[in-house]
């Protein structure tokens, strides 16, 4: 295990104050580069020296990436928008009530003044042994400590595991996909929108990162069209303590009822796969059938078919079923 030290490795740091400027220094250093945004995350890899970046670019300056305005019937936020303003913004209240309550569920309020969404979305996995230094396969080794006999594997995934079982930690991730946002990622060879569903990668294609963005790139703003606006959300998170802590499973969903029967409905978890769990199948079933208890079971049950639970997270089956029961049901129970 590698020992934990409180002064961070040098770098060279670079405090732009345009996107654009941004997009030009990550350009010129590649890899070598670590955009800081918040900074929660990236100063506890610094600090424990996990991650040696040559060169810092600090995004604390660029006050185009922060802010909530409506676009086309639908609402884009900046990547450097702190938790606390996407949960206060009127606008974010008013027609996506569900992110507001994701957001809030990050953290403690400290944490959420200086988090941003845009480092919500896109931070690494929590995964002690891999955060610890142990050269497991996401750290470039050829094992992964917590899918052994013997291995600690209490938060880890039941789904979609590929070598290696670390789970997406995100809060906002969830809605993000469930309200079917669209993430804007700029580079030195221009602008890309990626479905925040595909923002987030598999094991199995990019065992090294969570999310789609490469050496050079940078997520400059989320676009949630008016789809979902204003429909009956859902957001609930089962963690350890009330506040602080990471999600065991929490579950996001936006459906459409119209006399008493479900017209549309999206359902999304996370803290039971690498990345944030769409139930597809689950919608297509549920769709036409009554918001009723009946259909309820039905979409608990369904949703956790091929679940492959590891030595200490089985609990996560009935938990995950009881979330899914819930957001079709649409209350909490005591």
């Amino acid at each position: 295990m590698s020992v934990i030290r409180d002064i961070m490795p040098d770098f060279e740091l670079f405090q732009p104050t345009s996107a654009g400027d941004a997009v030009t220094l990550l350009a010129e250093y590649g890899s070598d580069a670590w955009v800081l945004a918040g900074g929660l995350d990236s100063f506890d890899w610094l600090k424990d020296r996990i991650k040696r970046p040559k060169v810092v670019v600090d995004l604390s300056q660029v006050q185009e990436l922060r802010g909530v305005w409506e676009s086309n019937g639908g609402i884009e936020i900046g990547a450097m928008t702190t938790l606390t303003e996407v949960v206060r913004h009127p606008l974010v209240i008013s027609k996506f009530k569900l992110l507001a309550d994701a957001a809030e569920a990050a953290a403690s309020p400290q944490i959420r003044n200086q988090g941003t969404i845009g480092g919500n979305v896109s931070q690494d996995a929590r995964c002690w042994y891999y955060r610890s230094g142990f050269p497991c396969y996401r750290a470039g080794g050829n094992i992964c400590y917590a899918d052994t006999p013997v291995g600690m594997n209490r938060e880890h995934a039941i789904f979609g595991a590929d070598r290696c079982v670390a789970v997406s930690p995100s809060d906002s991730a969830p809605a993000m996909v469930a309200l079917e946002s669209q993430m804007v990622i700029r580079s030195a060879r221009g602008e890309r929108v990626v479905d925040a569903e595909n923002y987030f990668t598999n094991p199995g294609i990019d065992i090294t990162r969570m999310t789609v963005l490469q050496p050079g790139e940078l997520l400059t703003s989320i676009r949630i069209p008016g789809t979902w606006a204003n429909t009956d959300f859902y957001f609930e998170k089962v963690r350890d303590r009330p506040v602080w802590n990471f999600p065991l499973v929490n579950v996001a969903s936006a459906k459409v009822v119209s006399g008493g029967v479900i017209q549309r409905i999206r359902i999304v978890l996370n803290g039971v796969a690498p990345h944030p769990w769409h139930l597809k199948q689950v919608e297509d079933a549920i769709a036409g059938k009554p918001a009723n208890e009946d259909t309820a079971n039905m979409a608990g049950n369904m949703a956790i078919q091929g679940a492959v639970p590891l030595r200490f997270n089985g609990y996560k089956l009935p938990l995950m079923r009881n979330l899914v029961k819930r957001a079709i049901r649409g209350t909490m129970e005591a």
